[in-house]
């Protein structure tokens, strides 16, 4: 099943990919007097199995009897499709040949880092280059979505813990990156983690660790690998982050990016991303995400 969100009034609104049709959740309940059912993708991200399936028969039920509200593409705005997770978890140098490029040496343990709920926007949404850098680089990284309560699991069971995946552009401002050993600063401005357009449950996607990914920037190919080539795979990383902390429903773990960015070229070819760019990443089976930059107007300082 495809989950998305769209935005409504000032409202994220759940929404389900069902062939060509985008179905509002919401309007489909209340037009076939559905009881107690929910609207929001992070409540539809705690359900075990059997409510999974449930809502899952119900939806489709409702777009072959004609019952279902289609969105309109038209003035249709997405939202994130994860919304509130309660850990944003990312993995740093995972794949091989991104390591090649950047003359860094393959980690023996995955190296994570955080970024926070003010970085996720969603597909076609326009983001700001923050005018706090000048070098905003492209990261195409496959998202997992934990399902359950999650500690102390195996590298075997890991992946049952999982309730979905998702595409991610973990953007990254280079300069404020590399500013100090923490790289936190260049990893969370506003708007860094655009997110959907949709969340596909992991019976969709089958093997995480075998799907093409790739990033394109105003049509041109940037980025083309596969999850194949992760250090640490899918499994491998839920087992060691739940070694450590507790990963609960709705948590989003980035699994780090290959080879392609920016930042691998060597220093005089780096042109990054700059005003009026449209940056497209896409992940097989996850769907493509576009989304277009624009510059900050001048920042002013004030004291209110």
């Amino acid at each position: 099943m495809k989950l998305a969100t769209f935005i409504k009034g000032e409202n994220q609104k759940l929404a389900v990919q069902i062939e060509n049709n985008l179905i509002d959740i919401e309007e489909t309940a209340k037009k076939n007097e559905w009881n107690n059912i929910v609207t929001d993708v992070m409540q539809v991200i705690e359900f075990n199995q059997s409510e999974l399936k449930d809502f899952e028969i119900k939806v489709k039920e409702a777009v072959t009897n004609g019952s279902a509200v289609a969105i309109e593409e038209e003035g249709l705005i997405y939202g994130p499709s994860v919304t509130k997770p309660h850990k944003i978890i990312c993995v740093g140098l995972n794949y091989r040949r991104h390591a090649d490029e950047t003359n860094a040496p393959y980690p023996e343990v995955p190296i994570l880092f955080n970024k926070f709920d003010n970085t996720l926007t969603g597909h076609q949404s326009e983001i700001v280059i923050p005018n706090v850098t000048n070098e905003l680089d492209y990261e195409v990284e496959l998202g997992i979505v934990i399902g359950k309560k999650t500690k102390n699991v195996t590298q075997e069971a890991a992946l049952s813990h999982v309730f979905g995946y998702c595409t991610v552009n973990d953007l990254s401002a280079r300069d404020l990156q590399m500013r100090t050993q923490q790289w936190l600063l260049g990893k969370t401005c506003d708007d860094f983690s655009p997110v959907g357009p949709f969340l596909v449950t992991a019976d969709e996607v089958g093997d995480p660790n075998n799907l093409n990914l790739k990033t394109y920037v105003n049509n041109e190919i940037r980025q083309n690998s596969n999850t194949s080539d992760m250090i640490f795979s899918c499994a491998e990383i839920v087992s060691y982050i739940s070694q450590h902390m507790t990963l609960e429903p709705g948590d989003l773990i980035l699994t780090g990016t290959p080879e392609g960015v920016v930042l691998g070229l060597p220093a005089d070819q780096r042109v990054y991303i700059q005003p009026g760019d449209v940056v497209t990443v896409e992940i097989e089976k996850l769907g493509t995400l576009t989304n277009k930059f624009v510059q900050e107007s001048e920042k002013v300082l004030t004291n209110a």
